[in-house]
C-alpha cells in the first residue's frame, strides 16, 4: 500500500491518530479550535501506535480549563504499573479568551463542544475541537440526500468526459 492511501491526512508535519467521523454526521459545526492536551508518558507512546477512540468524548469547562471527557486511549501494551486509565479525563492547553468564549457560547441551547480529530503536530500532541449544535433526524437524511445528489452528478459528468474523450 502506498504511503498516500495509508496517510490521508496530508497536512506536512501532521499525523493524524483518530478521527471523529461521525460527529460533522451528527451535529453542526460551527467553529472549530486546535489545542494541545496534557498526557502521561504511556498515554504519547499509545498514541503513538495510533490507539485512540473519541467517539464518547466530549469537552467540559471547569471555571477556568477545559477538560476532556471520555476518550479512550488504550493502555499501552509495554506499560508497567505506571500504565495510565484508559477513559481519564485530560486537560486541554487553551488560551483564556478561547476557553471564554467557548463557555458562553456553550451555554445556550443545544450547544456542545465534541472533539473531531486528535493528531501529533510536529511531535506534539493535537486535538482539533468543535463548538457544534445536534441536528435533528431530518437535518441528517437531508444531509444524506445532498451527499447522494453530488455523487450522481459528479458521476454523470465522469460519464460524460469519458464519453467525450472516446
Amino acid at each position: 500500500m502506498s504511503k498516500q492511501t495509508k496517510d490521508k491526512d496530508k497536512t506536512p508535519g501532521r499525523k493524524l491518530v483518530a478521527q471523529h467521523k461521525k460527529a460533522r454526521h451528527d451535529y453542526h459545526i460551527l467553529d472549530t479550535y486546535e489545542c494541545g492536551l496534557v498526557l502521561s508518558g504511556t498515554e504519547v507512546k499509545s498514541l503513538r501506535q495510533g490507539r485512540a477512540s473519541l467517539v464518547d468524548g466530549f469537552v467540559q469547562i471547569d471555571g477556568n480549563e477545559a477538560w476532556l471527557h471520555n476518550v479512550h486511549i488504550p493502555e499501552y501494551a509495554q506499560g508497567t504499573w505506571t500504565n495510565h486509565a484508559a477513559r481519564r479525563k485530560r486537560k486541554l492547553l487553551m488560551h483564556r479568551a478561547e476557553i471564554d468564549k467557548l463557555e458562553s457560547k456553550s451555554q445556550e441551547s443545544g450547544h456542545t463542544i465534541v472533539p473531531l480529530a486528535l493528531y501529533f503536530k510536529d511531535g506534539r500532541a493535537k486535538v482539533e475541537i468543535a463548538l457544534a449544535k445536534g441536528k435533528k433526524e431530518y437535518d441528517k437524511r437531508q444531509t444524506l440526500r445532498e451527499q447522494q445528489d453530488r455523487r450522481e452528478t459528479d458521476r454523470a459528468v465522469s460519464a460524460a468526459r469519458r464519453r467525450q474523450r472516446a
